[in-house]
């Protein structure tokens, strides 16, 4: 009975190990994005600002969550360091997300308005295009060593439940 315990802690922390590795995997994700959130009525905008070295990173993304969705009251775009608007879009769905060429490096910003004078909160995000070699490969071992560890613990559970019906 004392192996099987064993087993099981190790099975275990090879559940936590995952489990670790895709908080890092998140990590790796948000690395260099901005975020901000607020309610926006037709005085006021929420503007998030982030840093964007072309060199690293050729493409930016960005996005916006509406809280309260109301259709055609919420406007985003962003501005280049030169403060020249290279996108310009109208939110029509809660949830919205969009690539952009950075041209130049320096601080790129996110501007979030809307039509109405009742305030929305919203929530926004801009950043560096996150590495996607760098996310697939931690995400799989996540992915792996959780499913390892998961598959080994109800191995032994089962291999425990059968060993306690046959000595009986």
């Amino acid at each position: 009975m004392q192996k099987s315990g064993l087993i099981i802690i190790i099975f275990g922390l090879l559940i936590v190990a995952g489990l670790s590795v895709s908080v890092v995997e998140n990590q790796v994700t948000l690395e260099g994005i901005s975020q901000g959130s607020g309610k926006v009525n037709s005085s006021e905008s929420l503007i998030t600002s982030v840093d964007i070295d072309k060199e690293k990173s050729p493409v930016g993304v960005f996005a916006v969550q509406i809280m309260e969705f109301q259709e055609n009251a919420i406007h985003a775009k962003i501005l280049d360091p030169s403060n020249i608007e290279i996108i310009s879009e109208k939110i029509n769905e809660e949830s919205f997300e969009k690539e952009f060429d950075v041209f130049e490096s320096g601080t790129y910003q996110l501007v979030i308005e809307s039509s109405t004078d009742s305030g929305i909160y919203v929530a926004g995000a801009i950043g560096p295009l996150p590495d996607a070699d760098k996310k697939f490969i931690l995400s799989a071992i996540s992915f792996g060593v959780l499913i390892v560890g998961m598959v080994g613990i109800s191995a032994v559970g089962i291999m425990g439940i059968k060993n306690r019906n046959r000595s009986v």
